[in-house]
């Protein structure tokens, strides 16, 4: 049991969450998954998290493991192609995971993810969230629209708005 860890994730308001986070960030994300779709079949979802409570946190549940959650819960797996990619931030631990589906992760693999993620980090470790999320949704379209083209029709299988988790 990490002590210091259970008491960042205690501490952590709603206050903190909505200031890295203010309604124009959460549209400029959803305008950019949006715009993103345009040029690839993938969906995007963007989930924040500001802190583990409960049982999960005394048991030590890890960032990614809370992703995998996420993912399942947001039913991200469920889409035609399989390929669906999570962005999710977890505020009180300064961390961002990205779970992708079978379909997305057998071509893009472990490191793609997680440079990305370094990326989103490094902007949100200067307190740059819009900018952060926005670079982390421009690289995950980049990734998706090279091995899941846009071709015909677009159904939009997944909302594009930002899940602002409890």
């Amino acid at each position: 049991m990490n002590i210091q860890r259970i008491v960042k994730h205690l501490l952590v308001t709603d206050g903190q969450v909505r200031r890295a986070f203010p309604h124009n960030t959460l549209d400029a994300i959803e305008r950019a998954i949006t715009a993103s779709e345009t040029s690839h079949s993938g969906e995007i979802r963007f989930a924040v998290e500001g802190a583990l409570d409960g049982l999960p946190l005394f048991k030590g549940q890890s960032a990614r493991e809370r992703a995998i959650e996420v993912f399942s819960q947001l039913r991200i797996w469920d889409t035609q192609h399989n390929n669906g990619v999570l962005i999710y931030v977890l505020l009180a631990d300064h961390a961002v995971e990205i779970v992708a589906d079978r379909g997305i992760h057998a071509h893009a693999g472990t490191a793609t993810w997680s440079a990305i993620c370094r990326q989103i980090e490094a902007a949100f470790a200067r307190a740059d969230y819009q900018s952060g999320a926005l670079l982390g949704i421009e690289a995950v379209a980049q990734t998706l629209g090279h091995h899941f083209p846009q071709h015909g029709l677009r159904i939009n299988e997944l909302p594009d708005e930002p899940a602002m988790l409890p």
